[in-house]
């Protein structure tokens, strides 16, 4: 039932992480604060296909 999902930062685009998530858990994107190294500092990242 985990899926894997891309997460890009909402400021730069670039798609930094890959993760797993339960869709029967968190039907809705994921959205969570990650490190961007283009930018050196956090910054919200959510879920792509």
């Amino acid at each position: 039932m985990r899926v894997k999902i891309t997460l890009q930062c909402t400021e730069t685009g670039d798609r930094n992480y890959i993760t797993t998530k339960n869709k029967r858990n968190n039907p809705e994107r994921l959205e969570l604060m990650k490190y961007s190294p283009r930018l050196k500092r956090r910054t919200l990242h959510r879920e792509t296909k």
